[in-house]
């Protein structure tokens, strides 16, 4: 889960692995894979960011890199 910001300033957290675009128009929309839309003050590039974090804390990413020999296994782990 990654935390998000509303237009309003609350915040929650949203499901990174169901988030199927993100957008901006120039305020920040996500579309989830269920269609379900969510327009947010978290610029498009903070979102790539926290997801790509998440998915690094996961195990998501990383894994594909050694296998083919892009990194390290110190650099995963």
């Amino acid at each position: 889960m990654i935390s998000v910001t509303r237009m309003n300033g609350t915040q929650f957290y949203i499901n990174a692995t169901m988030i199927e675009l993100i957008e901006s128009t120039p305020d920040t929309v996500l579309t989830l894979s269920s269609g379900r839309k969510y327009v947010i003050k978290d610029s498009a590039s903070e979102i790539y960011q926290k997801i790509t974090e998440y998915y690094h804390k996961i195990g998501l990413i990383g894994i594909q890199g050694a296998v083919e020999g892009n990194y390290s296994r110190d650099e995963i782990e």
